[in-house]
């Protein structure tokens, strides 16, 4: 029998209208979890998208269970209405289709955004925060919700530690404020452009790790994890930010979840990738590796292993071949 944990109430908490615009894996976790700290919570999907269906015909889904208090509605204007904070939780190459119906439809004054997904857009190579800055929003309203946890562990009552970012250090502190919990411990986040580039480059490296173990080849890892953060230190210096941000929490501290663990979307996608098994849930490092390479030829940035894993699945070569050619380049010093 599943045990539903229960965050310990804080009455001293203000209480927030949230509304969270995504109602997949993470979209529903961040959902129930505003409704455990107490704040009023709207969850907006799609009309006759299965996974919206599913909730307003059950209210759960293999992970939580909806209270009574969790508004559901396909109506993104009585979603937003009223709302002092937007989730936004879909998948990345989707998020400028989010932005325009948000733009078009409702009024985001004085409203805070808060991004909840890994990716970067092919299309244009823009990070999440700089398409919602595109489309009106002001620096202030922006936070970037980043770093470790997989729902299956945080709905069995397991905590971990993750981190806001923005543009301002005043809206990285009220995001906090509202979300902190003995569940999640959350850091302080000074880099966006670190925090966004490592956050989405994190799926990336879990792929690899997927082909590593269904290769059999899992003390590769351990190289992995050292020179994965390095090549992710590099562009995200090249792009502006801090390159130390790859070894914090956005970047090194999530994959090192994600290269083992059993719930990892992008991990388990690589291991079906080498097996031959098909594997149908969102996996956004496929779409990032693909907009990464893009980038890094942009400002001639070398990151072998993002192109590695864009070679093998647009021009189809063999896993293994590439993982032998990934491993067998020309000997370097380790910090170059």
């Amino acid at each position: 029998m599943k045990i539903e944990y229960r965050i310990p109430i804080d009455f001293s908490r203000e209480k927030k209208r949230v509304t969270v615009v995504g109602c997949g894996r993470w979209g529903s976790f961040l959902a129930w979890y505003a409704d455990q700290l107490g704040h009023n919570v709207t969850v907006y999907g799609i009309a006759g998208d299965p996974t919206y269906e599913n909730f307003v015909m059950t209210r759960k889904n293999e992970y939580v269970k909806f209270a009574p208090s969790i508004e559901l509605t396909s109506d993104i204007v009585r979603a937003v209405k009223g709302a002092e904070i937007v989730v936004v939780s879909v998948p990345s190459q989707a998020f400028r289709s989010v932005m325009s119906e948000l733009r078009a439809k409702t009024d985001m004054t004085g409203k805070y955004l808060v991004t909840c997904m890994k990716g970067i857009e092919i299309s244009t190579g823009k990070r999440l925060s700089e398409i919602a800055l595109e489309f009106g929003l002001e620096q202030w309203q922006i936070a970037v919700w980043a770093g470790p946890g997989h729902v299956q562990e945080f709905v069995q009552g397991n905590p971990n530690c993750m981190l806001i970012d923005g543009y301002e250090r005043s809206t990285v502190e009220r995001i906090i404020d509202i979300f902190k919990s003995p569940l999640i411990r959350f850091y302080y986040g000074t880099d966006v452009i670190g925090t966004e580039i490592g956050a989405a480059a994190k799926n990336v490296m879990g792929i690899v790790a997927g082909v590593l173990d269904g290769m059999n080849l899992v003390t590769l890892k351990g190289a992995l994890m050292a020179r994965g953060s390095r090549e992710v230190a590099r562009i995200i210096g090249k792009l502006g930010g801090n390159p130390l941000s790859a070894y914090g929490l956005c970047h090194l501290g999530d994959y090192e979840t994600t290269l083992f663990s059993p719930h990892s979307h992008n991990r388990r996608w690589g291991e079906n990738y080498v097996l031959g098994k098909k594997f149908d849930k969102l996996a956004e490092g496929v779409h990032t590796a693909r907009a990464l390479s893009i980038i890094a030829d942009k400002y001639d940035v070398e990151m072998p292993i993002t192109n590695a894993v864009n070679t093998m699945i647009l021009d189809k070569v063999p896993p293994r071949a590439i993982m032998e050619k990934l491993f067998d380049r020309t000997l370097k010093d380790d910090f170059n």
